[in-house]
């Protein structure tokens, strides 16, 4: 696998989805030797009373993709509509963006001195 200089592996594509004040998942497409790609999903949590980040990571191979969406989707319709139908998930991602833009305002009154 490739290796920058710090001895890590290469990302030839990396999203991130912020999900409150503590938790990021990080989605990172990486290259193989052979010319090949795979996926690292990544749950990363600020330690609650520590400092640093707990990491957990799943690597996705290209022959899995296929299932693991399907059923990835499978999973997520089950649990709203058999499960939770009455929840509110355009709220939620309402409410995320709302501290999102406010953490923003919150970063630029301190670089303004406030």
């Amino acid at each position: 696998m490739e290796y920058d200089d710090k001895g890590k592996f290469d990302s030839v594509y990396t999203a991130k989805v912020k999900a409150g004040k503590r938790r990021t998942y990080f989605f990172d497409v990486r290259k193989t030797k052979g010319e090949d790609y795979y996926i690292v999903l990544t749950e990363s949590t600020k330690k609650f009373n520590a400092d640093g980040y707990e990491r957990h990571k799943i690597f996705l191979y290209k022959e899995d993709f296929n299932r693991f969406l399907a059923q990835l989707q499978e999973t997520i319709n089950h649990v709203k509509k058999d499960l939770m139908p009455d929840f509110d998930y355009d709220l939620s991602e309402k409410r995320q963006a709302e501290w999102e833009a406010s953490q923003e305002k919150k970063g630029e009154n301190e670089d303004l001195g406030w």
